[in-house]
Formats: C-alpha cells, structure tokens, sequence
C-alpha cells in the first residue's frame, strides 16, 4: 500500500462520523438560520412600526397583530423553524443547536445596514469566531441515535433525570413569569430571554420526538396511532407560544443586537444540557470529542460576547481626555477656607 493511498484512507477514516443523516440535518439547519436570522430584522421592522401607532409590545400590547410587515417576519421566521424542525429529525441536538449562531451573524449584519444598529470591527471578530466553533461542533457532532418507535423518546423523556430537570425548568419559567417579569422586564432583558430559553429547551426536545415520529411514518412505520406522539405536539405548540410571546417583548424592549446573542447563548446552552440528560448523546462520544464539542461551543460563546460587548462602539478614534478645571479657592463664591473653618467650629 502506497504512502498516498494510506494519507488517503486516513483523511477518509478521520471523517467518517459525518453521516448522511448529519450532513441532511446540516443542511437543513443552515437554511433555518437564514430565515431566522432576517426574520428578526423583519419583525422588529413590523413592531416599530406598529408601536408608533399603538400599544408598544414592550408593555403589554398586541398592536403588532395588524402590521403585515411583522407577519412577514413571522412567516419567515415560521419557514427558518421548519427547516429547523426537519433538521432535528436527522441530526442529533447538539450539531444543529449550535448552528443558530449563524442567524446572529446574519441578524447583526442586518441590524447594521437596515435598522442602522451599530457593528464594530470587534463584531466583525464575533461573526467569524462564531463560524469557527460552528465548523469545529459540525466536524466533531456525535452520530444520531437510532430510534424505532416515538414510544422510545417518550420512555427516555420519563426516565428521572429529564423529568427532574423538566420541574426545574417549569418552576423556574412560573417564578419569572408571575414574579420577576412585572417588575423587571423592562430594565433586565434577562426576564424575557430566561423565560423564552427555558421553554426552548423543553420544546426542542419535543420538537425532536415529532421530527422523529414523521420521518418513521413516512418511512411507513405510522407513529401518528400512539398518543404519545400527540402529547409531544401539545407540549411544542405550549411552548412556542409563550416563547414567542416573551421574545417579541425582548425585541420591543431591547436592542436587536443584544437580544439575538443572549437568547442564542441561553438557548443553545440550555437545549444541550437537555439532549444530554434525555437523549445521552455523551455516551456514544470519547472524551477527546467531547472536548473538542466544547472548545467549539466556547469559541461560538467568545463570539456572541464580543457581538453583545461592542454593540454600542464606533470605529472612529477614541475621543480625547477632557481635563477638568482644577478647584479654586473659592467656589460658588464662598471661599473655600472659610468653609473648613466653619465645619471646624461646628
């Protein structure tokens, strides 16, 4: 065997964990990001809009509800969850979670050139380490666990583990709700973000159960006679609509470019710790794969903090110091002596 053909089955055996499967997820996944990413543009679009001739989402307002420009979004937005949707269905969470970061990048360029939201050079930094942890999760994403029947996602998501961090997940979401958000809303974008991630987490993984459930029936293994499958769907439409709910009031309340990467960084994080307690998608990976997912996941975190941190700044020159006049003797025209001398005798 010849030193090419060995250099060439090595890169071959060096990627063989990128599966069909996979690469369909991957796909998939890309194009929700698109859609996701411009839908953000385009429904802050339609909420502006409407909140200067009505009720402000921000506040407890549904004006939005007849801005054709936000149903655009909305339908965007619905397009990007689809693809998202099918792409659970083929590829494992914690490949096609991560790859939101890529609607950030698109959400923030578009931020910048249409709603003239700022994006420093060090933004530009954030998009591409965001690429770069992405690449690196693709390359290193664990194959996709064979499931035969939605009654096998069912007993996985009542196994104690998942049903311990779903009570926390809900106890959590109810104590947001009805204490912090009234009061904190407005000033803490972390109010609505936390209560949108949470859900997210638990309807990601029912999300992947009905994914799982159509792609068998179509296969023609029908799984639309179990009542589990049904029950999944219920928990998705409960969750995406308060997760809607609350997001739209973060987007009303808070800058575009702070809302995307925080929401990102929440709900990726979260829905990973999910899959990992339901679907145990660790125990088909080495400690070296692992590590290299989580080296990836950081690079993507650095990213989406450097986007967040200079949102604000301008690429221009820092401005100059501005030296402040020195203390007088005499201030307002008391002098300034006599003032000590005063709280002395006092």
């Amino acid at each position: 065997m010849g030193l090419e053909e060995v250099t060439h089955y090595s890169w071959r055996d060096s990627y063989r964990g990128m599966s069909s499967d996979n690469i369909k997820g991957l796909v998939l996944a890309l194009s929700s990001s698109l859609f996701i990413g411009a839908s953000f543009i385009v429904k802050k679009k339609g909420l502006k809009k409407a909140g200067s001739t009505g009720v402000r989402a921000g506040v407890g307002g549904y004006s939005y509800l007849y801005e054709p420009l936000w149903w655009v979004g909305m339908i965007t937005m619905i397009v990007g969850e689809i693809a998202n949707f099918a792409a659970y269905a083929f590829a494992p969470a914690i490949l096609v979670t991560p790859l939101g970061a890529l609607s950030i990048i698109i959400s923030a360029v578009l931020a910048h050139i249409i709603l003239r939201e700022k994006l420093h050079i060090f933004g530009v930094l954030g998009c591409i380490l965001c690429v770069v942890g992405s690449t690196t999760i693709v390359l290193h994403a664990p194959q996709e666990r064979a499931i035969e029947s939605v009654k096998e996602v069912w007993d996985l998501a009542t196994e104690p583990g998942f049903l311990l961090y779903a009570s926390v997940v809900l106890a959590a979401v109810f104590v947001l709700i009805f204490r912090y958000v009234p009061q904190y809303g407005q000033t803490h974008i972390m109010c609505y973000i936390g209560v949108c991630s949470l859900v997210g987490s638990i309807s990601v993984m029912s999300v992947k159960a009905i994914g799982i459930a159509l792609k068998l029936t179509l296969s023609g293994v029908n799984q639309l006679i179990y009542p589990q499958t049904w029950a999944f769907t219920m928990v998705v439409i409960l969750c995406v609509l308060t997760q809607m709910n609350y997001l739209n009031k973060a987007l009303d309340t808070f800058n575009t470019a702070v809302v995307s990467p925080i929401y990102y960084v929440m709900f990726t994080s979260l829905t990973i710790l999910a899959s990992v307690i339901m679907f145990k998608d660790w125990d088909r990976q080495s400690p070296t794969q692992i590590v290299t997912e989580m080296c990836g996941f950081v690079t993507i975190l650095s990213g989406t903090f450097l986007l967040h941190r200079t949102k604000d700044m301008t690429d221009g020159p820092a401005p100059l110091p501005v030296r402040l006049p020195r203390h007088t003797d005499e201030d307002e025209g008391i002098p300034l002596r006599r003032q000590e001398t005063a709280l002395r005798s006092m």
